[in-house]
């Protein structure tokens, strides 16, 4: 087999995969974390042993699924820190992106996030963690380097990117959790809020009189 023809096999794979992705795609946005495979292999129009051969698993979907949707969720981050805009306009550009994604795909986030939420079952069930953390991993060390190079931190500034990068990642997917679940204010409410925190409200806050310090 030539070079041309190898080429033209790879082509046609990664086209068959990403169309594939796609049906997956529709399924979780109808369904959430009880998608199953039976499903997004009708959704594609084929048996389930393909759909195996293509992923492995609904593991590997998932992984595959989750780089996709982290792929377009950084380049939206991304865009938003490199704003012409203040510091403080940035900081709430980016939270409010996160934010606005997950609220405009809640089912999607939901089964990257959340997969344990679906009907227990040989085909559903997989650890949550094992296939969440790494996706939250890779946001934390992405935000890292672009602390690093867009903020002079100084002596140790690598150590401290990473460890402010992996802590506002947490601060974001802790408090968008919540907050998409039982919607206890605005979005615009819970930006000013998080971005409040990270401008240094909490160590500027005085303790209540006669309460104990924090």
């Amino acid at each position: 087999m030539d070079t041309t023809q190898r080429t033209d096999q790879q082509r046609s794979a990664d086209r068959r995969r990403r169309e594939l992705l796609e049906a997956a795609d529709r399924v979780v946005l109808r369904d959430g974390p009880q998608a199953s495979m039976n499903a997004i292999a009708a959704e594609a129009g084929i048996t389930k042993p393909i759909l195996y051969r293509h992923f492995g698993d609904k593991g590997g979907l998932y992984a595959a699924l989750a780089k996709r949707h982290t792929d377009a969720l950084l380049d939206s981050l991304r865009a938003a820190l490199d704003a012409p805009a203040d510091r403080r306009e940035r900081v709430e550009a980016t939270l409010d992106t996160y934010l606005a994604a997950i609220e405009a795909r809640p089912q999607v986030y939901r089964f990257l996030m959340h997969p344990a939420e679906g009907t227990p079952g040989a085909d559903q069930g997989f650890d949550v963690g094992k296939h969440s953390a790494p996706l939250l991993r890779r946001m934390g060390e992405e935000l890292a380097q672009v602390i690093e190079d867009r903020l002079d931190l100084g002596p140790g500034s690598q150590q401290l990117a990473r460890v402010w990068g992996h802590g506002i990642v947490g601060m974001m997917h802790a408090a968008g959790d919540w907050w998409l679940g039982e919607r206890p204010c605005s979005r615009a409410e819970l930006v000013r809020s998080l971005a409040d925190l990270l401008w240094g409200r909490l160590a500027a806050a005085g303790d209540k009189i006669g309460g104990p310090g924090f």
